[in-house]
């Protein structure tokens, strides 16, 4: 049996539309299109998911920050749902902690050892794929792969953090896409579970970060077009090496 769309149906579904574009109209949202591990589904509560992923990626809320509901309903005009679907949703990330019978906070940063373990494991796992890629990777998932880097060179937002924040996505996206082309499921599902890029790009903000890596990724992409599976590890293993290095300043 049909259900009745009522008049108040209606107002509570543009009331929230009208929410959805006021927390996009004040930039702290923007919508865009996700690959690989980050695909999410649309609405309010992805929009308010984006908002609080840029606090806790721009480092507004600090590592270890309480988070709590009512001050998120207050600031964004939201109704309690979808703010905490957006926290779930973070803490699925490994962004945001939820403690019985305390709430939600922000994660702590990683520690030296942990930043350590994670670049071993890194340099273990994705210059095999990158390797592996190279040989089964197609024209069509070659031409992503560019896509994707070149969104990362782009400067469209006049906002450093937001830029920042855009290739720390655009970043997993892309070596998420090299994992995809190596054809192993479980190196795939084995990085995706440690949320790298969210967690390293939070260490520290610094223009250098991105402009080498984006130098590093066309070594890595070429090595890949020509077919090279040596070359595509090295490229692969001197990325990852630098990028570790990038970042060591900020357990100093």
């Amino acid at each position: 049996m049909a259900r009745r769309v009522s008049s108040g149906d209606t107002a509570g579904t543009t009331k929230e539309q009208n929410r959805s574009a006021n927390i996009i109209a004040s930039g702290a949202a923007e919508p865009s299109e996700r690959e690989g591990v980050f695909a999410r589904p649309g609405g309010l509560a992805s929009d308010v998911y984006e908002v609080i992923l840029g606090q806790l990626m721009s480092l507004k809320i600090a590592p270890g920050a309480r988070i709590t509901v009512d001050a998120l309903v207050r600031e964004l005009n939201v109704s309690h749902t979808p703010i905490r679907e957006a926290l779930n949703r973070l803490e699925a990330d490994g962004l945001v902690v939820k403690t019985h019978l305390i709430g939600y906070s922000a994660a702590p940063q990683l520690t030296r050892r942990q930043f350590d373990e994670l670049y071993e494991l890194r340099l273990l796992l994705e210059p095999f794929a990158a390797r592996k890629a190279a040989v089964t990777m197609d024209p069509t998932a070659m031409a992503a792969l560019a896509e994707i880097a070149d969104r990362m060179a782009k400067r469209d937002d006049d906002d450093a953090r937001a830029r920042y924040n855009q290739f720390a996505r655009h970043d997993a996206t892309f070596h998420d896409h090299i994992i995809i082309g190596s054809g192993n499921e479980l190196i795939r599902d084995s990085l995706a579970r440690l949320h790298i890029h969210f967690h390293i790009f939070r260490l520290m903000f610094h223009s250098r970060v991105t402009e080498e890596a984006i130098e590093e990724h066309a070594r890595i992409m070429q090595a890949l077009k020509d077919g090279d599976g040596d070359a595509a590890a090295l490229a692969m293993i001197r990325h990852i090496e630098r990028s570790r290095d990038r970042l060591l300043p900020a357990f100093r």
